[in-house]
């Protein structure tokens, strides 16, 4: 058996056959321990005043550490986490811009498209006005070239009419008869 055993049967032997009871027992304990009271207190002193030590000087900055360093792993989680959220809602501020700005783009293509659809349309208009225009004035030109050939060519019929009948009849005609074969060369001109 262990001596602790042996010693705890021996206290309860002793304790129950001795009449002093318990007193007895620890007197005899503290003999067989070789326990003496003022080493027990000096011993006890001791031991505060090492744990005192070790507490203030050891234990005490130490968990004050701990705490200092818990209290900037909590502040750090936190500020990720505030970071995190902030990442997020920016991001999504972003996209919504994105897409803003694709709407926004996208009208100004169909703007701009319609602008130059129009403008195209316009200047079209604007050229067949001018062919229209153009057109008129040509046939108003061919018309006034056509009125001047004619009356250049019925002149010149006129003379011609006059100079051959001058040659026919042989001799000069007077003013008023060659008025009178221009006036009748012009009637039968215009016929034609």
């Amino acid at each position: 058996m262990s001596p602790t055993l042996l010693l705890l049967a021996q206290v309860s032997g002793a304790a129950s056959a001795s009449s002093g009871g318990f007193a007895d027992g620890v007197t005899r304990i503290t003999n067989e321990f070789g326990i003496r009271a003022p080493l027990l207190v000096a011993q006890i002193v001791n031991f505060t005043i090492v744990a005192f030590l070790l507490w203030k000087f050891a234990f005490k900055p130490v968990m004050a550490t701990i705490e200092e360093r818990q209290k900037k792993i909590d502040a750090g989680l936190n500020y990720a986490e505030e970071m995190k959220t902030k990442l997020e809602a920016a991001q999504q501020a972003s996209q919504a811009q994105i897409r803003e700005a694709q709407i926004k783009g996208q009208q100004i293509v169909a703007e701009a498209q319609k602008a130059a659809k129009d403008l195209s349309d316009r200047q079209q208009k604007e050229a067949v006005a001018k062919a229209g225009e153009f057109i008129a004035k040509a046939r108003d030109a061919i018309e006034l070239e056509k009125k001047m050939m004619l009356a250049e060519a019925r002149s010149e019929i006129a003379r011609l009419v006059v100079s051959t009948t001058q040659k026919v009849l042989g001799k000069e005609l007077s003013e008023p008869e060659r008025a009178h074969f221009n006036e009748s060369a012009a009637r039968e001109l215009t016929q034609v």
